[in-house]
């Protein structure tokens, strides 16, 4: 597994990311809000008291580093597995290692399970009980939010850390250790600094990696002097990242949604194109744009829906990029039109009105009658056609079950073409009232 790590003597045929592996806990890059003086986990490096723990966060930023510092911290056995390969044999194994070590030195094992969220249960459950009876010191390593991917019994045994992207100072102090270690002397343009921590992205192993490449792609050349272009011409541009199945992905969905609702559309174009840069299909964008007409838009503009459906036939149409577009105008004309969730919330209310009340039949009035039979039995007696009323409306007549009371679902917004309904139905409702005060 590769680290972060701070500079050590140039050892050719190692990768770089070995080569610059920490060696002391001030060594570490970032994460200050963690390793800072009296911050949790400088508190538990210089207390000497060593606990479970889960370090949740994106890849690259030093989840993996932190635990074998943690290991020679305190003087344990490291024993490290990766969930995507591993399964229960692989954690008896790392049991039947700790209880030798223990028995033969007396030292406490850390069990690093990288990855962690791959596990299922039934292995979390298997090294669960050692963790208890505190054989072994369990430290897991994820991208995804642990409170939907761990075990609330291993959750509730494990402080939880949260670690962040490395910031843009600190991707830099780190590319000034990688380029001491890999190309020394090299004479590297601010422009090609700032573009490869560009491309990084937070990720300190992808950045150390670009460094790496650099250097060979600068060696095979006889480059002594690295600009913008070389650093383009050398190194494929990696999609930002983005996991279609993980943490990130619902984020950025969430922030896309929440920009909309919230009417700012530069907001909403910067997420929606964060999520196609980040590999997104733009198809599954535009059916969140299809929600997002009808949730938070709905009645006060008719037209976001079908301006929605029109942008994801566009883009089933002309494919990317053209198709993308349709997309953009669809997400901007969204977020700068009148917003209303009066039809999100009228049938929710519904909905949960009627899981709760009884099964009331059809009023007689209201049913059709397409047989003698039927209207015999009083089928659609008494029902008032409203095309023959003033104005094409039947007022004083009622259209839910006669046992049932009133109810309000639908109250319109004072937005957009809501307004208009709002005031109409208000209208209605006042002739319904006067009808009946009449009869």
């Amino acid at each position: 597994m590769s680290d972060l790590f701070a500079a050590a003597p140039r050892n050719e045929g190692v990768p770089l990311a070995e080569r610059l592996r920490p060696r002391r806990i001030d060594e570490v890059i970032g994460q200050r809000h963690l390793l800072g003086p009296g911050k949790p986990l400088a508190v538990a490096f210089h207390s000497g008291r060593l606990h479970s723990m889960i370090l949740w966060g994106p890849p690259g930023v030093g989840k993996t580093t932190l635990a074998r510092l943690m290991a020679d911290a305190f003087n344990a056995e490291f024993i490290a597995i990766s969930a995507v390969l591993a399964g229960v044999k692989e954690i008896r194994d790392a049991v039947a290692r700790a209880e030798i070590v223990r028995a033969q030195s007396g030292r406490p094992t850390i069990l690093f399970v990288d990855e962690v969220h791959r596990f299922n249960k039934a292995q979390q459950d298997a090294f669960l009980p050692y963790v208890e009876q505190g054989l072994l010191t369990f430290i897991g390593a994820t991208t995804e939010n642990p409170s939907f991917e761990v075990n609330s019994a291993l959750l509730s045994r494990a402080a939880v850390y949260v670690l962040e992207p490395l910031s843009g100072d600190e991707l830099a102090q780190l590319f000034e250790r990688a380029l001491a270690a890999a190309m020394p002397g090299m004479a590297v343009d601010a422009g090609a600094k700032d573009a490869l921590v560009a491309y990084a992205d937070g990720d300190g192993r992808r950045l150390i990696n670009l460094v790496e490449q650099l250097a060979i792609a600068a060696a095979d050349g006889h480059v002594r002097h690295v600009d913008v272009g070389f650093v383009e011409r050398t190194i494929a541009r990696s999609l930002r990242r983005f996991d279609k199945g993980g943490e990130a992905f619902y984020d950025q969905i969430s922030a896309l949604h929440k920009a909309v609702r919230g009417s700012d559309p530069d907001a909403a174009l910067y997420w929606m194109c964060r999520m196609l840069d980040g590999g997104a299909d733009p198809l599954y964008v535009g059916r969140r744009m299809i929600r997002m007409a009808t949730e938070d838009v709905g009645l006060a503009d008719p037209r976001a829906l079908a301006i929605a459906l029109d942008a994801v036939a566009t883009y089933e149409r002309l494919g990317s990029p053209e198709g993308e577009l349709a997309l953009a105008e669809c997400v901007l004309y969204l977020a700068v039109t009148p917003k209303s969730n009066a039809v999100y919330v009228a049938y929710g209310a519904a909905r949960s009105f009627i899981r709760e009340d009884g099964s009331r039949p059809v009023p007689l009035r209201l049913r059709n009658a397409p047989t003698r039979l039927m209207k015999e039995l009083g089928y659609g007696q008494g029902y008032r056609y409203a095309h023959d009323e003033p104005e094409a409306f039947a007022a004083g007549e009622r259209y839910l079950p006669d046992a049932m009371p009133d109810v309000r679902f639908y109250e319109p917004t004072d937005r957009g073409l809501e307004q208009r309904i709002r005031d109409r139905l208000a209208a209605l409702r006042a002739r319904a009232d006067r009808e009946q005060d009449e009869t």
